[in-house]
């Protein structure tokens, strides 16, 4: 009784070909979507690694006091006083091989601070003054050899000179410590590492010549 009548045939085509495109478009921006964020992840996690592996090296490569002995000399009016400093040094726990060379120190008493680096660094000129050191214990000569710790056996004895016998340069002296006089050595690694030693002299270094600090 009804004729159905179809005056456009490719109407229903045209429909289904836009909707082909717009599907391949979101499909399209949803890959680049996801390549982006694939790429956005994989910076984070390598960035987060260099961070991981920066910090646990702050925190495990550095030195550690055995003991620390000062000597007692007299200063420049003639009082009992301490003249040098020697720290006995090795490895923390999990630390990887320091180079003594590259470690800088920070002294800093009530007179003011000096920044120190090694005598054998090459780079004594851009420092306050100088530090010695030399092997107490090193059983493969690492220390001897290539100035380095990298064992947890290796022990190394550093020396401040606090009487002017350890410079940088000629207008550098530094202050002597007298009888209950502390003073603060911060000890940093090349990877940033950093170790802090109060020390403390007895009231009293009558009679003494040397004194545990």
């Amino acid at each position: 009784m009804f004729e159905r009548t179809n005056d456009k045939p490719n109407e229903r085509a045209q429909v289904g070909i836009g909707t082909l495109i717009v599907f391949i478009a979101m499909v399209l921006v949803a890959a680049i979507a996801a390549g982006v964020l694939i790429n956005t992840a994989g910076f984070l996690q390598s960035s987060a690694e260099e961070s991981g592996e920066q910090a646990a090296e702050q925190v495990t490569n550095r030195l550690v006091e055995v003991n620390s002995v000062g000597t007692v000399g007299t200063d420049g009016g003639g009082d009992a006083a301490v003249t040098s400093i020697d720290l006995t040094m090795r490895l923390a726990p999990g630390s990887s091989d320091v180079d003594l060379d590259g470690v800088t120190m920070q002294w800093v008493q009530a007179g003011g601070s000096q920044n120190l680096v090694s005598d054998t660094s090459g780079d004594t000129g851009n420092a306050d003054g100088v530090f010695t050191f030399e092997t107490l214990r090193d059983d493969d000569t690492s220390i001897t050899d290539d100035r380095t710790l990298n064992n947890r056996v290796d022990r190394a004895v550093i020396t401040v000179g606090l009487d002017g016998s350890s410079t940088a340069n000629d207008n550098y002296i530094t202050s002597y410590l007298n009888g209950g006089e502390t003073a603060t050595l911060t000890i940093s690694t090349q990877s940033g590492g950093e170790t802090t030693i109060t020390l403390v002299v007895p009231d009293s270094l009558s009679g003494k010549s040397s004194v545990q600090l």
